[in-house]
């Protein structure tokens, strides 16, 4: 019955909140350092994608560099499974409505991009580079209502700024 629930109304349906200075696994470990760090991780491990995009010949860069960007991958893709347990609870409306906003500004980028593709063409070597991209992209998103839930950070909405009265104008 809670799953129904939550497919309706996925922000609606919590009702408690924790801090973000919530301990989680010991001293020292809250949430939002956690979360801190997970993001610091995410933006290290663009590094590679943008890297390989550049360099003319793959086989020039260092022999670890293939090895670290797949040992950095997965411990992101660990710590994105770690961060929706942590700002699950925090769930509420200004998280929907800044995750809202940002996923419409993101959209943006989607027409930056395709830009790119056309003025930089064939400087960017996009196979080497493209899942990275897109992979990364695609997480981001994905955790991010529960990442900015963990953080404790949802300003960028202001509670009088968006209502669901005006929602896509």
């Amino acid at each position: 019955m809670t799953f129904r629930l939550a497919l309706k109304q996925p922000f609606r349906t919590i009702r408690c909140k924790l801090p973000p200075n919530c301990e989680v696994g010991g001293p020292g470990m809250n949430r939002r350092s956690i979360a801190l760090t997970a993001v610091i991780l995410f933006v290290l491990s663009w590094i590679f994608p943008v890297g390989a995009g550049l360099v003319r010949n793959p086989a020039s860069l260092p022999q670890w560099w293939g090895t670290f960007d797949v040992a950095l991958a997965f411990v992101v893709g660990v710590g994105a499974l770690v961060i929706p347990g942590l700002g699950h609870r925090n769930l509420d409306e200004q998280v929907e409505r800044t995750t809202y906003l940002i996923y419409r500004r993101s959209l943006h980028a989607l027409l930056l991009v395709g830009v790119l593709v056309m003025v930089v063409g064939d400087r960017i070597k996009w196979a080497n580079c493209a899942t990275g991209f897109l992979w990364r992209a695609w997480l981001f998103l994905y955790i991010l209502p529960w990442w900015l839930a963990a953080v404790g950070r949802t300003e960028i909405a202001g509670p009088m700024r968006s209502s669901s009265n005006n929602i896509g104008h």
